[in-house]
């Protein structure tokens, strides 16, 4: 039986507990998933059973079933540690999903995420070397900046998010009927 190994992941100022399967690929726990952008460990659950998850991922997307893995445990001797595990590409579709949905945290997530990447990319392209320290402060200060920032309009967000639906729903409900709601009625 195989076991996953930990080991304490930063992103910018937060800190997430990571785990590496045999195989070398990376997986994340489903409660730490949806805590960091404030949310239950149901939340995520949910997502994993959601039409939403498929769409994102594209039709060639088999549901994810939730994984349990095994993890090490330090000087235990019986009964290691067991997590619900995503894979990342997992975790970035929930947060980007959580992000459309009007979730601010996700949001600044996603957005500093993305940002670094593109960041290292370019600091690639133009070689610029950066120490991991200096990474993760500039990822700490994005996410700070944008979390600051997008708490001014993050009710704007969820607002927009609302009537979009209501509005799917009205064209939806009048389309049924026959009704076209655009056009003009003397």
């Amino acid at each position: 039986e195989f076991k996953a190994t930990r080991a304490t992941v930063t992103i910018g100022s937060l800190v997430v507990d990571g785990f590496m399967l045999p195989d070398g690929s990376y997986r994340m726990s489903q409660t730490q998933a949806a805590e960091i952008v404030g949310l239950s460990e149901r939340n995520a659950r949910d997502f994993l059973r959601s039409k939403s998850l498929k769409s994102l991922l594209g039709e060639g997307y088999t549901a994810a079933k939730t994984e349990q893995i095994e993890i090490e445990s330090e000087g235990q001797a019986r009964g290691g540690s067991r997590i619900n595990a995503l894979p990342l590409e997992i975790v970035a579709a929930y947060w980007q999903w959580q992000s459309h949905r009007g979730n601010t945290i996700a949001l600044a997530l996603c957005i500093a995420l993305m940002s670094e990447t593109l960041e290292r990319r370019f600091d690639n392209a133009f070689g610029v070397s950066r120490s991991e320290s200096e990474r993760d402060q500039r990822l700490s200060d994005r996410l700070q900046s944008l979390e600051r920032d997008l708490s001014k309009i993050g009710e704007g967000l969820a607002l927009d998010d609302v009537i979009r639906q209501q509005n799917d729903h009205y064209e939806k409900w009048f389309s049924d009927r026959g009704i076209n709601p655009w056009e003009d009625v003397p």
